[in-house]
């Protein structure tokens, strides 16, 4: 029983944090702490919140610059922006190690949100 109220109070958790990031970036009106990024190298696409970060206690140094450079895009044009980096502990992997946060190879559906969540974020995709 303990086991399915944590399944669900971390589902709700999750739902809350896409929704809201989603919220963020269709408002387009809030860059706070540089505001939410739509990462779509090495894969469409993966969706980073600066925000809801900054909500967890993080301040800017915790990745700037030793994991992210403040320019957007950077990360993506290196070679080694990939997932086998995050499971290495680099870029998002150094939080997202299962200790400190989720561990990158879990929940997957929190950051990546595919062509279609990119279409609908971009306005651009077909219904």
């Amino acid at each position: 029983m303990k086991k399915m109220i944590v399944v669900v109070i971390c589902s709700i958790f999750i739902c809350l944090s896409v929704c809201l990031s989603y919220k963020i970036v269709l408002a387009g009106d809030d860059d706070e702490g540089g505001g939410p990024i739509l990462f779509t190298k090495p894969v469409k696409a993966v969706l980073f919140d600066h925000k809801t970060h900054l909500g967890f206690g993080y301040s800017c140094e915790d990745c700037h610059d030793k994991l992210f450079e403040e320019a957007k895009g950077t990360a993506e044009e290196k070679g080694d922006f990939t997932m086998k980096s995050l499971y290495a502990g680099k870029y998002c992997g150094a939080c997202h190690n299962g200790e400190t946060a989720f561990a990158s190879n879990t929940k997957c559906a929190v950051c990546h949100i595919g062509v279609k969540g990119m279409n609908r974020l971009t306005k651009t995709g077909k219904k």
